[in-house]
């Protein structure tokens, strides 16, 4: 960190960026008095000076200002339509996308951790400088405009900012400040819209505990960074909108997904059958396994008659997760030959589709672990049940996911990760059906 702090202060150090930074400062304060043209110009000096401090171009600001052009765009077609837009959403995703990344910037180019497009210090730095400023930002835009809602708006600064940052962190020839400010602008809106309030003691606990489960793994060598940054995402909002355990339980199955990965991993290296990158997770893998899980968490807190419902529905895709990883990594090793779970002829090793009596036993087993774990949390009020929905959901999901896998993606018209994400909703409309159907 104190080589983090002499990065800043060599960037900043001139007499020109400080006049340059204090007169956008001065102009973004006058915002809410104002309105959009202030706002507008401070960024884009912002943007331009981030050229003269790191002595190269870290966004393209023409794509700045054409975020800023659809973004009002949007801001007045939804106020046609009968929508909120808050306007304070726009300043938190420049201010992101703007200081955030020079901060980035700036870790990058001057520090100990210099990497070719970004580092887990430079994206950690993204993070806090863009969720603070963001913060202070919309607070003043809500204190001036509005007088309230101001746990809304910090709720907003931290999804925006983990959302840039996920975005900073995936390596693509796309313009980051392009993606950062639509990615953070449209994760806010979209949560806001819910008009969900969260304490900020909770939010930032919540964010602190996925942060640090995130850089475990991280440490541990089962994610990449945006696979931390999408993990950070996913926990505080399912902590957020329903309670930690929740989390813990989908944690789980990325950590018996890494650990399971490295079973017999010299076997599998030889037989062409191991994960690539040594079984390191990325957001891909995070995504497709855990969307309908977020989606869940998120109907759980927005819907709380429907509690019971939706925790049985949550139990069937985690344990679908968890079922297909461990039926994959342990059943790729089994010493019987595979069958095409389609027509059930023999098949190689590694086939989309096969399946074997082992990865069929360990996908039973990491269900159970999943429904094990459920009963210890109380997350549902029936042991019983809590047992059997989940497990059948698994095993159901797990097999729907190599049904999947024999025939959409044998034909190239489903990926891995695709396969991955239809195969958890399946096993959550499993489990969900069962709970309507018996209880």
């Amino acid at each position: 960190m104190p080589e983090a702090i002499q990065c800043l202060q060599k960037a900043f150090s001139t007499n020109k960026n400080l006049k340059i930074l204090s007169f956008a400062i001065i102009l973004l304060v006058l915002f809410p008095f104002l309105g959009m043209v202030p706002l507008a110009a401070a960024f884009l000096i912002l943007t331009i000076s981030s050229k003269t401090i790191l002595k190269k171009d870290i966004g393209n600001y023409y794509n700045l200002f054409f975020a800023i052009t659809v973004l009002f765009f949007i801001d007045l077609v939804s106020r046609q339509l009968g929508y909120l837009f808050p306007n304070y959403i726009i300043v938190q995703s420049l201010q992101i996308s703007t200081i955030g990344l020079m901060v980035a910037g700036a870790i990058r180019k001057n520090g100990n951790w210099d990497r070719p497009h970004h580092s887990l210090p430079s994206s950690i730095c993204l993070l806090f400088a863009g969720g603070f400023t963001a913060a202070l930002a919309g607070g003043w835009y809500v204190y001036w405009s509005t007088g309230s809602g101001y746990e809304i708006m910090l709720f907003a600064a931290v999804i925006g900012a983990i959302t840039a940052a996920l975005f900073e962190s995936i390596p693509s020839e796309f313009d980051k400040t392009l993606s950062m400010t639509f990615g953070s602008a449209m994760a806010m809106w979209v949560l806001v819209s819910f008009g969900f309030a969260v304490p900020p003691l909770q939010l930032i606990m919540a964010f602190t505990f996925s942060l640090v489960l995130g850089y475990l793994a991280y440490r541990m060598k089962i994610a990449d960074i945006s696979a931390v940054m999408s993990a950070t995402l996913m926990g505080v909002l399912i902590i957020v909108f329903s309670n930690i355990f929740w989390f813990i339980l989908l944690l789980t199955f990325f950590i018996l997904g890494g650990l399971f990965t490295k079973y017999r991993y010299k076997y599998k290296i030889s037989k062409g059958l191991a994960q690539e990158k040594g079984g390191i997770r990325s957001y891909e893998n995070v995504f497709s396994n855990s969307t309908a899980a977020l989606a869940l968490a998120i109907a759980y807190g927005i819907y709380p008659q429907h509690a019971e419902l939706i925790s049985y529905a949550f139990l069937g895709t985690v344990a679908t997760a968890t079922a297909d990883t461990l039926a994959s990594e342990i059943g790729t090793t089994a010493k019987q030959t595979p069958r095409m779970i389609t027509n059930l002829k023999p098949t190689k090793p590694g086939t989309d589709g096969a399946i074997t009596l082992l990865g069929e036993a360990a996908a039973i087993g990491g269900a159970c672990v999943i429904a094990v774990l459920a009963t210890v949390f109380g997350m549902t009020g029936n042991i019983d049940y809590a047992v059997i929905f989940t497990c059948a959901g698994g095993f159901v999901g797990t097999n729907i996911d190599s049904l999947l896998g024999g025939t959409l993606q044998k034909r190239g018209l489903l990926s891995n990760s695709g396969v991955n994400f239809y195969a958890t909703f399946a096993g959550a409309l499993f489990s969900g059906l069962a709970y309507l159907l018996i209880v």
